[in-house]
């Protein structure tokens, strides 16, 4: 997997690498492309010595839970969810079923912010936006 060709480069700089492979949400065969992906991680995580940590970030998945084992993996600081085009009522749902599991929600999170609104009217929506978030993240 290329991205973890680069990877070990920037821990090989002494710094954790963030590993973004995204699945298209719209992707009829969704379900089966993160299994592939899945695997392909576990494989190359398992070959990552003990102080070789990084980050996934990963689009939200098909099954409830399905990044557990990414989540326990001792390579893996934190698996972080993208929202990948879903609703913010949609993201949040599916990030509350999976456990272990952050938000990194930028196509979420500016959902219902639009230029036309007051400071006090944008600061609503925002807060409204990273509270849903945050309560949705494990």
């Amino acid at each position: 997997m290329q991205q973890f060709e680069v990877g070990k480069e920037i821990l090989a700089a002494g710094l954790h690498p963030i590993i973004e492979p995204e699945v298209d949400i719209k992707s009829p065969e969704k379900a089966e492309c993160e299994a592939l992906l899945k695997a392909s991680i576990l494989e190359q995580l398992n070959t990552l010595n003990s102080d070789q940590l990084v980050f996934l970030k990963l689009s939200l998945p098909s099954v409830d839970n399905f990044y557990k084992e990414l989540c326990e993996h001792p390579n893996v600081i934190r698996v972080v969810a993208l929202s990948g085009g879903y609703s913010s009522a949609d993201a949040n749902a599916i990030l509350k079923r999976n456990h272990g599991v952050i938000a990194s929600f930028s196509r979420a999170l500016a959902e219902d912010l639009f230029y036309h609104y007051s400071d006090e009217e944008f600061n609503a929506k925002l807060d409204a936006s990273v509270q849903s978030i945050y309560e949705a993240s494990g």
